[in-house]
C-alpha cells in the first residue's frame, strides 16, 4: 500500500473540499448581504420561528457553524435572548444536513464544466451579483472533486485489516465512533467536511452502518467547538448559548445511542422504501437524527436555558443594541407620543456614549483590557441606535408635526448627530490607549494628573449636557457652557505644560503625542456637549 500517495490525496481532497465549502458559504454570503443578519434579528420571536429561521440561515450559507456564530454575536449584542438563540442553534443543525443530500445526489460527473462555468462568471464579469453566483458554483463542483479526491485516497484502505477492524469495532462499541467523530470534526472545523468523508467511507464499503452512525452522532458534537470559540470573550449569555448548543447535541447522542439498533432498523428501512443508495443513506440518517433531536427537545427550552445558566453562572452585562421605545404604529396615529420614544431613544444613546467615556478612562489608567470589548459594544450599539432612531425621524418627519414638535425634531436630528460622534471619539481615545500599551509608553506622574482632571470634567459635562436635554433645563444648559469654557482653558495650559516636559525630558516623545492626542480628543467631546446644550438654548452657541 502506497500510504504517501493514500495520505497526500486525502488531505489535498479535504482542503480543497474545506476551502470549497467555505467558498461556496462566503459567496452565498455576499449575494445574501445583510438581510440574513436582519432575518435573524427581526423573525426569531420565538424559539419555533427560531428554529425555522436556524434552518432557512443555514441552508443559505452552507454553514452550520457560520449561523451559530452570528447567533452568538446578535446574543452578545442583546438583539436575541438565549431562549431564540437555542431555537435558531436547534435550526442550524437541521439546516446543515442539506449539504449531505446535496453530497448524495451523483453530480460529481459535472462538477468540472460546472467549476469551469464558475471561472468564467468570477473572471470575465465585473457585476458584483454575476461574480457572486460564480463563486457559488465554483464552490459547488469544488466540494465534489475534493470529495472524489478523498475517495479515491481512501480506497486502499479497503483491504487493509486493521482499519477494517477499527470501523467494525465502532459497531460493537458505538462511544468510540461517537469519540472519533467528535475529535475528527474538531480537528477539521465542518461537520460538513467529515460527514462527507463518512459517506464516502460507507460508500466505498470501508465502515458498515451500524459503525457509521455512531460517527455521525460525534460529527455533530464536534461541530460545537466553533460556537463555544465564538463565544470565548463574549458575554456570559453568549457563552450560555454556545454551552446549549454542545448540550443538545451531547443530549441528541445519547438518546440516539440508546436507541441505535432502532435507528439502524429505520434507516435500513427507509433505504429499501427509497431505494437509496449509500451516501443517501448517510443523508438521511443525519437529516433524521436532528429532525427528531429537535422534535424531541425543542419543548424544553426553557429547562434547557435554566440549565446552562446554572452551567454557565455570571452577571448578564448584555448591552441591548435594539431600540426599547420605538413604535411604529404611532407615528400616524400619535405622531406627539412617537417624539417622545425617539427622545427615550437618544437619552440611551447618551447613556452608552457616558458609559463608554467612562470605560475609556478605566482602560487608559488600569490598562485592564476588559474595557475594550465593554467600549467597543458600547459603539455598536450607539451606531445601531443612531441608525435606527434616525430612520424612524425620518419616517416621522412626514407625519403633520406641530410647531414645537417640528422644533424638537430637527434638534433631536441634531443630537443624534453629535452622540454619535462622542462615541466616535470614545473610541479614538480606546485607540490611543491601546497604542500605548503595545508601544509600552509611560506617562509622568503630573501628566496623569493632568488627564484625569481634564476626564472627570469632560465625563461630568457630558452627562449635564444629556441632563439638561432630558429636563429641557436651560440652567443646567448655561452649565455645559461654563464647563466647556474650563475645558478648552485646561487644553491650553496643558498644552504649554506638555512642551516644557518634552523641552526638559520629563517625558518621552511617543508619550507626549499620546497626550496631546488624548487631550485634543477630550476638547472636541466638550465641543459636542455644547452643541447639545444649544439645541436647548436654541442658541448659536
Amino acid at each position: 500500500m502506497d500510504w504517501q500517495t493514500m495520505l497526500f490525496q486525502f488531505l489535498g481532497g479535504l482542503g480543497l473540499f474545506l476551502f470549497a465549502i467555505k467558498f461556496m458559504g462566503d459567496g452565498l454570503q455576499k449575494a445574501a448581504g445583510d438581510r440574513l443578519r436582519d432575518i435573524l434579528d427581526k423573525f426569531t420571536t420565538n424559539p419555533l420561528m427560531g428554529v425555522l429561521v436556524g434552518i432557512l440561515v443555514t441552508v443559505a450559507i452552507q454553514s452550520s457553524s457560520g449561523t451559530t456564530v452570528i447567533t452568538v454575536g446578535l446574543v452578545s449584542a442583546g438583539f436575541m435572548n438565549l431562549r431564540q438563540a437555542i431555537g435558531v442553534i436547534m435550526g442550524a443543525n437541521i439546516g446543515t444536513t442539506i449539504t449531505a443530500f446535496i453530497i448524495g445526489f451523483d453530480v460529481g460527473t459535472y462538477a468540472y464544466p460546472i467549476m469551469a462555468l464558475g471561472a468564467v462568471l468570477l473572471f470575465f464579469f465585473k457585476k458584483n451579483t454575476i461574480q457572486n453566483i460564480g463563486q457559488i458554483l465554483f464552490g459547488f463542483a469544488g466540494l465534489f472533486i475534493g470529495l472524489e479526491m478523498m475517495g479515491d485516497g481512501m480506497k486502499p484502505l479497503r483491504d487493509f485489516d486493521a482499519f477494517i477492524d477499527m470501523t467494525v469495532s465502532f459497531s460493537e462499541f458505538p462511544i468510540l465512533g461517537v469519540v472519533a467523530g467528535t475529535v475528527f470534526t474538531l480537528v477539521v472545523q465542518s461537520s460538513s467536511a467529515t460527514v462527507g468523508i463518512l459517506q464516502e467511507l460507507y460508500g466505498e464499503g470501508l465502515i458498515p452502518l451500524a459503525g457509521a452512525l455512531p460517527v455521525l452522532f460525534g460529527d455533530n458534537i464536534g461541530t460545537t467547538i466553533t460556537a463555544i470559540l465564538a463565544s470565548l470573550g463574549a458575554t456570559v449569555v453568549a457563552r450560555r448559548a454556545a454551552a446549549a448548543h454542545v448540550m443538545f447535541n451531547v443530549i441528541g447522542t445519547v438518546i440516539f445511542l440508546v436507541i441505535l439498533p432502532l435507528f439502524v432498523n429505520y434507516v435500513e428501512w427507509i433505504t429499501g422504501l427509497l431505494n437509496l443508495d449509500e451516501k443517501m443513506q448517510i443523508a438521511f440518517a443525519h437529516g433524521s437524527f436532528n429532525v427528531v433531536n429537535t422534535l424531541i427537545q425543542l419543548p424544553f427550552v426553557a429547562a434547557i436555558a435554566w440549565i446552562v445558566t446554572k452551567i454557565v453562572p455570571g452577571e448578564d452585562t448584555t448591552i441591548e443594541y435594539a431600540p426599547k421605545f420605538l413604535d411604529r404604529s404611532l407615528i400616524k396615529t400619535s405622531p406627539s407620543i412617537a417624539l417622545g420614544q425617539a427622545k427615550q431613544e437618544v437619552m440611551r444613546m447618551g447613556d452608552f456614549a457616558i458609559r463608554g467615556l467612562q470605560e475609556s478612562q478605566e482602560f487608559l489608567f488600569t490598562r485592564d483590557t476588559k474595557h475594550v470589548g465593554i467600549t467597543e459594544q458600547l459603539e455598536e450599539a450607539i451606531n445601531n441606535l443612531d441608525r435606527v432612531t434616525t430612520d424612524y425621524l425620518v419616517e416621522l418627519s412626514k407625519a403633520s408635526l406641530s410647531g414645537n414638535d417640528s422644533k424638537v425634531h430637527h434638534n433631536l436630528l441634531q443630537n443624534i448627530r453629535d452622540i454619535e460622534r462622542i462615541g466616535d471619539h470614545v473610541e479614538n481615545l480606546v485607540e490611543l490607549t491601546q497604542f500605548s500599551v503595545t508601544n509600552r509608553v509611560k506617562f509622568s506622574e503630573e501628566a496623569e494628573k493632568e488627564l484625569k482632571e481634564m476626564f472627570n470634567l469632560v465625563l461630568d459635562t457630558i452627562s449635564v449636557a444629556m441632563l439638561a436635554l432630558d429636563k429641557q433645563s436651560k440652567d443646567l444648559a448655561r452649565k455645559v457652557l461654563d464647563n466647556e469654557n474650563r475645558i478648552d482653558e485646561l487644553e491650553r495650559v496643558y498644552r504649554k505644560r506638555h512642551i516644557y516636559r518634552l523641552n526638559n525630558d520629563e517625558c518621552s516623545g511617543s508619550a507626549g503625542i499620546v497626550f496631546a492626542d488624548i487631550i485634543s480628543n477630550l476638547e472636541r467631546l466638550g465641543d459636542h456637549a455644547v452643541n447639545i446644550a444649544g439645541t436647548i438654548l436654541e442658541e448659536n452657541v
